[in-house]
């Protein structure tokens, strides 16, 4: 592979402007490239700094830069003495990622997963907008329902599209006893890297109240996710209600 060399940077308008993207953030495209490309599978080591160095013909420092905010951003894992390696939702520091509720005495629960059903429709014209499909394609749809120390604290409905969930049903689900994303990427070949969110207040109407077992009126915290995989493709619609009377939604802002 040839010297990688330094790239121009787009300005708002849409023109090049003057400046240069840093080296390590190239490096760090190409590995996202190569993430993207299935190159190396989630949890499989890659190539040694060393060997990256040599590969794309930069510095060791350069490459570690790149890996280093790669881990930061969760897609990369590394462990002492073994290596770096691609990194699952399977991992403890990463399966929780995405769920940003937390009990008031500080701790992130560990909640039981229950699902409601698991069905394969047309997608209203919201969701295919969102997931980027066309009005009236496949779309799996879960409901589900988080629950911590046998009280329900998250009613989810979680919208998939059907061309890449073929063969998800709710005996697959249930038979899988890891992480719900885990399986996404172990099962399906889909990742979730990152994610939006809009939030708002809410009360509950009478179908919320029931399955949350709350009282109809109850405030609620109203969740929406779009989750992407590589190249910012939309891959998940999620649309939470979140019981926060024990439980408060935390955020890290840099």
């Amino acid at each position: 592979m040839p010297p990688v060399s330094p790239l121009p940077v787009a300005d708002p308008a849409g023109e090049a402007a003057p400046a240069f993207s840093p080296l390590y953030q190239q490096i760090k495209g190409l590995i996202m490239r190569e993430l993207q490309a299935g190159q190396w599978k989630p949890g499989e080591a890659i190539p040694s700094e060393l060997d990256l160095a040599a590969r794309f013909k930069v510095s060791q420092g350069t490459v570690r830069k790149a890996i280093d905010e790669l881990a930061a951003e969760n897609l990369l894992v590394r462990r002492q003495g073994k290596g770096t390696f691609v990194a699952t939702h399977a991992e403890q520091q990463v399966q929780y990622r995405f769920l940003r509720l937390t009990a008031d005495d500080g701790v992130t629960p560990d909640m039981e997963r229950r699902l409601i059903d698991c069905s394969r429709l047309r997608a209203p014209a919201p969701v295919a907008r969102a997931l980027d499909c066309k009005s009236g394609d496949a779309v799996v749809l879960l409901r589900r329902l988080l629950v911590a120390n046998a009280k329900p604290v998250v009613f989810d409905e979680i919208w998939l599209p059907g061309q890449l969930f073929k063969g998800l049903t709710a005996e697959r689900l249930a038979d899988y006893k890891g992480p719900m994303y885990g399986m996404f990427e172990a099962e399906f070949g889909v990742r979730m890297i990152r994610a939006e969110e809009k939030i708002r207040a809410v009360a509950a109407d009478a179908a919320s109240a029931d399955v949350l077992a709350v009282p109809e009126g109850t405030p609620l915290l109203s969740v929406e996710r779009l989750s992407f995989t590589y190249g910012d493709k939309p891959v998940e619609l999620r649309r939470g209600l979140y019981n926060t009377d024990q439980h408060f939604y935390r955020n890290e802002l840099n």
